[in-house]
């Protein structure tokens, strides 16, 4: 179901992606997409979701190329470090982070760089899958909140769900029968032009931060047809339920 026509140019990479995985989503999901007109057409601009499982970055590719666009990942560095399919994730415009600071600052200069250049960048503001136990939006990290301030391109946030029911939290067999369907419901703008206009201290910064939670969880809480609660979750506070599943990391 393409909404909206691709202008860019795809490159080899995306050449032979899409045909492999577009079909392959198209026959083992069902999609409710709610407002996916305002993803931007045109310019630099920042997806920002929630995190379920790990099937999310093809799922949330599929939106974003159905309305028009190639979606530019912030990819954890391990990734990378394949000979073959680093080289492919670099030609198709992945960024990798690495968890030193060192590592995380190139990063956000890309991501930057990319949005500069008028590309969609895609991130999960929690930086890793929920592990709130009812898989509310916890508490996240400052990528996207500071990528935001720093160019003032729009934030368009994206409640989704169902992947987790493909794919669950750190497993490794997908459940493909019966079809499920993924609901993705897409914000208006994260509204940051008050905070732009402010010094980046860390008061600014993670008041955008909450704010864009904030808007995530507004759309999953609409597509849920039920409230987050009032605390968010935070891995800090309540530990890490997938640690073991997870090897810690």
């Amino acid at each position: 179901m393409t909404v909206r026509d691709l202008t860019e140019k795809r490159g080899w990479t995306f050449n032979i992606a899409v045909p492999i995985v577009k079909p392959a989503l198209l026959a083992t999901t069902r999609r409710e997409w709610v407002h996916g007109e305002r993803i931007p057409a045109t310019g630099g601009f920042v997806l920002a979701l929630n995190h379920i499982s790990h099937l999310d970055p093809l799922t949330a590719a599929h939106l974003v190329y159905d309305h028009g666009r190639l979606p530019r990942y912030l990819a954890k560095s391990g990734l990378f470090k394949n000979k073959v399919l680093g080289h492919f994730l670099r030609s198709a415009g992945q960024i990798p982070v690495e968890r030193d600071s060192r590592g995380a600052v190139g990063a956000y200069s890309a991501a930057v760089q990319a949005i500069h250049d008028g590309k969609c960048v895609v991130i999960y503001p929690e930086a890793t899958i929920t592990r709130d136990p009812q898989m509310w939006p916890m508490r996240g990290k400052s990528g996207a909140a500071r990528i935001a301030l720093e160019t003032g391109c729009p934030v368009i946030p994206v409640g989704q769900w169902g992947a987790h029911e493909i794919l669950p939290p750190y497993t490794k067999r997908p459940h493909v029968v019966p079809r499920r369907t993924i609901r993705m419901r897409v914000g208006e703008p994260v509204d940051l032009a008050d905070l732009a206009a402010r010094e980046r201290t860390p008061e600014v910064v993670h008041e955008a931060n909450d704010r864009i939670l904030a808007a995530i969880t507004h759309q999953l809480e609409l597509i849920r047809g039920e409230s987050a609660p009032d605390e968010r979750y935070d891995m800090r506070v309540h530990g890490d339920r997938f640690k073991k599943k997870d090897g810690g990391k």
